[in-house]
């Protein structure tokens, strides 16, 4: 990769990353976080646009998705949000869909300019993975999802594959499958937030342990914790 095309991605990455701080500092005061009036105006406010432009937000918080994926942001916050504002089921697709196709953009992208610094930081610790993954690349990286990347970063999770040159297909359908279950599960809870403060009430950890919509995802959460403590136990030691 030549000095002058590092200098330019490493421009727009900073771009990017410094339009999307701008543009939460500009909407979001973190001073009042903690105060519930100031969230629940800043939510209905959201609601209220998704409301009037819903095609139009839909895919501008789609294509925000695959951006935030590509400048190795984290995948749950979004989850959430998506499923605040659109639901469990339609949230978990927009999701889902995005946030492969920015892992697949990530992927691709690293894989064409950044290989040699990959190799250089991550092949040492997990070249033991390899002749594994060489035998079936689908099935052990759609696992890889699933158990959350035995503990590895989601940024780091997209870059991996560089390091046993996997086909492209095999990355995004693994990605699509894995990702699956744990983003529905936090477009659930996201979902259930989103119906405690439409009630107007105080979303104190008590109230939203007693709601079943934000309980029974919370259950699904810990049940794929522990799914994918097993998983990391058997495959990825």
């Amino acid at each position: 990769m030549t000095k002058n095309i590092k200098i330019a991605v490493g421009l727009i990455y900073i771009l990017c990353l410094s339009l999307i701080l701008y543009g939460f500092f500009i909407f979001i005061d973190v001073t009042q976080l903690n105060d519930y009036i100031y969230i629940r105006d800043k939510t209905q406010f959201l609601i209220e646009i998704r409301d009037q432009h819903l095609l139009l937000f839909t895919t501008l918080f789609f294509l925000f998705s695959i951006l935030w994926i590509l400048l190795l942001g984290f995948a749950s916050p979004i989850s959430l949000i998506a499923g605040f504002l659109f639901g469990k089921f339609f949230g978990t697709l927009i999701s889902v869909f995005g946030f492969t196709i920015g892992c697949t953009f990530l992927y691709i992208l690293a894989n064409q300019y950044f290989k040699e610094l990959i190799f250089k930081k991550l092949s040492g610790r997990i070249s033991k993975f390899k002749d594994m993954f060489n035998k079936n690349e689908f099935l052990y990286f759609m696992i890889f999802r699933f158990a959350g990347g035995g503990g590895i970063p989601f940024a780091i999770q997209n870059l991996l594959p560089v390091l046993f040159n996997m086909k492209v297909k095999n990355y995004f359908f693994s990605t699509l499958i894995g990702l699956f279950p744990m983003v529905f599960i936090l477009c659930a809870i996201g979902e259930g937030i989103e119906k405690i403060i439409e009630n107007n009430v105080d979303p104190s950890f008590y109230t939203m342990i007693q709601n079943k919509e934000i309980l029974f995802p919370i259950l699904g959460f810990f049940t794929i914790l522990i799914i994918s403590f097993l998983l990391r136990k058997i495959y990825f030691k």
